[in-house]
């Protein structure tokens, strides 16, 4: 039997920052300045790249918690230069940060190896300057992400309802409408993809049972685990299902801003587009509701992002398969809201400072794999230092 969306309480300790006045909370925490300090507090390692392994100083799971992210904020200083998607990285980047993710998520899976105990999943978002021009944040959220986390099955079963009407789980409207309008014909658009490594999956078959989520997304089968992982050619296979993803937001939202049927010139699939999509009744009825409502309601239309924003995840299920979903990304929802767990983040230094030590102790483990790995080299912060660097065992 599926359970619900849970609501998880996580303490996190005071950020030892003022945000300066006339700055909103977003704006500040996402700004050249902070990410700064983000790296000098809590950063574990970086790649020439630039791709920053850090502690999430605000995390979602105390656990499990840390990201990776692209950190061109110190030498990009435009944000919309920055890099926001893996379709934007050169192939060394992409290598890299496919790596990195693989090192990451296999420690993940080794040092929580029971599915019915522990959840384990990572998920990319695309923090783009789809953000509306009137919310806060804009434009320097840029910058490409990967979150990694572990939850406690108990916890979760033992956490609260989220409300129905979260507007994080619901997507600012727009899960509801791809649910109820777009399912089908988002499902048989990825048909086209040449995949050897991941197999399609029944939605209902990719749900974990704590929550019942995620709910009706297209979703793949990992063939052969995490040693799959490991194998180039399903991180060909990961991108092929953004770059499916891109195709359909493109040219679904080209409908709603325009009422023009016109495949997007950086199509990766134009044939798919044009005979699955632009032939399709239930895509031109969904694009008729959404342009009626961003036409009627200045609210909803506020909250519309016209460029790709997306989340990515890879995640193991309660049968300890690794799963692989994409959804939209509406403002504000985070990665773990795709599996219906909504965060609610306290600041409590003492509830904190319990589960620090052993967090702590995973993340410089991991950084020492990582560095074994040469993939990137150690930083020094206040509360760990540069690293006397100790080969894995084998």
């Amino acid at each position: 039997m599926l359970g619900f969306p849970r609501e998880v309480r996580n303490p996190h300790r005071r950020i030892p920052l003022e945000i300066p006045e006339g700055v909103t909370a977003t704006e500040f925490f996402n700004s050249p300045c902070n990410l700064r300090h983000l790296s000098r507090e809590n950063g574990l390692l970086r790649t020439k790249e630039g791709f920053l392994l850090y502690r999430k100083a605000i995390g979602h799971s105390n656990l499990f918690d840390t990201s990776i992210i692209l950190d061109t904020s110190q030498t990009i200083l435009d944000p919309l230069g920055r890099p926001v998607r893996r379709d934007q990285l050169d192939r060394e980047e992409k290598l890299v940060f496919s790596r990195m993710t693989q090192v990451v998520f296999d420690y993940m899976l080794e040092k929580y190896p029971d599915p019915e105990r522990y959840l384990v999943f990572c998920g990319e978002a695309s923090l783009d300057a789809t953000w509306p021009l009137s919310k806060p944040g804009v434009p320097s959220i840029r910058m490409m992400h990967n979150h990694f986390m572990v939850f406690d099955q108990d916890e979760l079963r033992a956490s609260p309802a989220a409300a129905d009407d979260d507007p994080n789980l619901t997507d600012s409207g727009n899960n509801g409408l791809f649910l109820q309008y777009l399912s089908t014909v988002y499902h048989r658009f990825f048909e086209i993809l040449d995949l050897e490594i991941l197999e399609p999956l029944n939605p209902d078959q990719a749900r974990i049972k704590v929550t019942g989520y995620p709910q009706g997304l297209p979703s793949w089968r990992v063939k052969g685990g995490a040693s799959a992982l490991k194998n180039g050619r399903f991180w060909r296979e990961y991108d092929m299902v953004l770059e499916g993803f891109l195709d359909f937001y493109r040219a679904f939202f080209t409908l709603v801003a325009t009422n023009e049927t016109k495949v997007p010139s950086e199509a990766h699939y134009p044939e798919q587009i044009e005979n699955v999509l632009f032939f399709s009744d239930e895509f031109h009825r969904a694009a008729r509701i959404l342009r009626l409502m961003v036409l009627e309601d200045p609210l909803f239309a506020n909250d519309i992002r016209w460029r790709p924003a997306y989340k990515q995840l890879l995640y193991r299920d309660d049968a300890g398969q690794l799963i692989v979903t994409i959804s939209q990304n509406a403002v504000g929802n985070a990665i773990t809201e795709l599996l219906g767990i909504v965060i609610k983040r306290v600041e409590d230094d003492a509830a904190y400072a319990c589960s620090e030590p052993a967090l702590v102790k995973q993340l410089l483990e991991l950084r020492n794999r990582l560095v074994w790995t040469n993939l990137g080299e150690p930083l020094s912060t206040p509360s760990w230092p540069h690293g006397s660097f100790v080969p894995p065992k084998r």
